[in-house]
C-alpha cells in the first residue's frame, strides 16, 4: 500500500466531530478509525499498541540504537471537520495536473478553478486528490496519519535508519477543540513532538491564534406582528444589532497574517429566543482579553437598552503555543535545517488557526507543526498534491535521523 491508498483509505471512513455531543470522543464513529490503526500498528510489529476508552490511539516504534536520544511524539487527528459533510467521501486522482479547471462535480457545476484558487498554478504537473464535490475530503488530517504510518513503517523496513524510540498518537476531536482533553501526557513519554497537520508545502508553524468562544441567549418578546407596535422585541434583531455594534473590519474576510478577528459562526432563532455563536482569535493574548470585553461592553449595553435579555458565556479555547515553544527554538532550527537538507524551502509563518499542538505545548509538551500539503481545508474545494505528501514523509524520516545524529 503506498501513501495515496493509504490516506484514501482513511478518507472514506466517516470521522466528524460533533461539537454539540457531550460524549468524549464525540462521535462513536471516530472508533471505526481508531480501530483500524489499531490493526495496521500491530501488523507493522510496533510496541505498546493501545486504543483506550476516550479514542486515543498511541503507539511505539522503539529506538534501534544504543545512544541517549530524546523521545519525540508525532501526533495527527482523525476527525473531521464540522463543517461540512464526511459521508460517503469519494475521492478521485487527478494525475499529471494541466493547470486546468477541475470539474468536481458537473451536475452541481461544482469547479476548482486556479482563478478562485491560485495556489493550484503552483502543483502543475503533480497528482492530485479531489473531492466529488459534494463533500469536504478529509486531508486535515487524515494525511497527516498517513504521512505517520509511511514513515513508521518505511523505519521499521529499513533498521539501518538510526533512531530514537518514537510515540505516536492519533487523537479525536482536535476539530472541536477539545482533542486533548483527556491525554495523558505523562503516559505518552515523549521529549517533544511534532503534529503533522499543516497546509502547504514546507509550512512549519509554531505560533497560533489565542482562542475563545462566546455562546450567547437572547430572550424576546413574540406579538402578533399586526399589534406589536411598542411591544415585540425581536431576539433575531437584537443579535443583528448585537453583531453590527463589533468592529466590521475585524471579520474574517477582511483580516490575514497577525490580524484579529471576531467570527459569526452561527446564528439561530426566532422572535422570541436566538442563540449566537463567536469564536474570537488573536496572536496577542491583551487584545483577545480586550476583545471579550468589547463583547461584553455591547450585550451590557443592549441589556440595559432592552431590560436583561443577554447572557453571555465564554470559553477558552486553546492559547497561542509561541510562548512555550521559544524555549525549545531548537526543535524549529532542526526542521528549517531539514528541509532546507531535502530541497524544500521552508515557510515559517503562524497558523490562523490552532492544533492539538498549541494544548500540548501548554500542557508541557512542545509541539510545533509540519505541512502535509493539504489546501482548501474544510470543504469541498479541499485538495492534497501526492507528491507534497510525499516529501513530508521525506521531512519525517530525515528529520528522525537528524535527531538521533545530533
Amino acid at each position: 500500500m503506498n501513501i495515496s491508498e493509504r490516506l484514501i483509505e482513511y478518507l472514506k471512513i466517516d470521522t466528524k466531530s460533533d461539537p454539540e455531543s457531550k460524549t468524549f470522543p464525540s462521535t462513536k464513529k471516530q472508533f471505526d478509525l481508531a480501530n483500524l490503526l489499531v490493526k495496521q500498528c500491530n501488523e507493522m510489529g510496533l510496541s505498546d499498541v493501545d486504543l483506550d476508552k476516550y479514542g486515543y490511539v498511541t503507539a511505539t516504534l522503539e529506538s534501534n540504537t544504543d545512544k541517549e536520544i530524546p523521545t519525540l511524539g508525532l501526533l495527527a487527528h482523525m476527525d473531521t471537520a464540522p463543517a461540512m459533510t464526511g459521508t460517503n467521501v469519494n475521492p478521485r486522482i487527478i494525475t499529471d495536473y494541466d493547470g486546468k479547471d477541475i470539474i468536481l462535480n458537473e451536475k452541481e457545476n461544482i469547479i476548482l478553478s486556479p482563478e478562485k484558487f491560485p495556489a493550484l498554478n503552483n502543483v502543475t504537473g503533480l497528482d492530485l486528490i479531489v473531492t466529488d464535490g459534494t463533500t469536504l475530503l478529509g486531508a486535515d488530517d487524515k494525511a497527516g496519519i498517513a504521512i505517520i504510518m509511511d514513515s513508521i513503517l518505511h523505519l521499521k523496513n529499513h533498521p539501518e535508519i538510526p533512531h530514537g524510540k518514537i510515540r505516536i498518537a492519533f487523537t479525536p476531536d482536535e476539530e472541536i477543540g477539545q482533542g486533548v482533553d483527556k491525554f495523558d501526557i505523562e503516559k505518552f513519554g515523549a521529549d517533544f513532538a511534532l503534529t503533522i497537520d499543516g497546509g502547504r508545502l514546507g509550512e512549519i508553524q509554531y505560533e497560533c491564534f489565542n482562542a475563545i468562544s462566546a455562546k450567547i441567549s437572547i430572550s424576546g418578546e413574540s406579538v402578533h406582528p399586526g399589534t406589536a407596535k411598542n411591544k415585540m422585541i425581536n431576539a433575531l434583531s437584537l443579535a443583528m444589532e448585537l453583531d453590527d455594534m463589533l468592529p466590521a473590519n475585524q471579520r474574517p474576510q477582511f483580516t490575514e497574517g497577525y490580524e484579529a478577528f471576531y467570527h459569526l459562526d452561527e446564528l439561530t432563532g426566532t422572535v422570541e429566543k436566538a442563540e449566537i455563536d463567536y469564536i474570537l482569535r488573536s496572536f496577542d493574548y491583551e487584545e483577545i482579553q480586550n476583545m471579550k470585553n468589547i463583547l461584553s461592553y455591547a450585550v451590557e449595553f443592549l441589556n440595559k437598552k432592552y431590560g436583561e435579555r443577554i447572557a453571555v458565556t465564554f470559553k477558552e479555547s486553546y492559547r497561542n503555543m509561541r510562548e512555550k515553544i521559544e524555549p525549545h527554538m531548537d526543535i524549529v532550527d532542526l526542521a528549517i535545517n531539514t528541509l532546507e537538507s531535502i530541497d524544500v524551502t521552508p515557510i515559517v509563518e503562524p497558523i490562523r488557526g490552532g492544533t492539538d499542538g498549541s494544548r500540548l505545548s501548554w500542557m508541557g509538551l512542545p509541539t510545533p507543526n509540519i505541512f502535509t500539503g493539504g489546501m482548501n481545508f474544510h470543504g469541498k474545494y479541499e485538495y492534497i498534491p501526492i507528491q507534497h505528501m510525499e516529501k513530508s514523509k521525506e521531512f519525517l524520516i530525515t528529520f528522525i535521523k537528524n535527531v538521533a545524529n545530533k
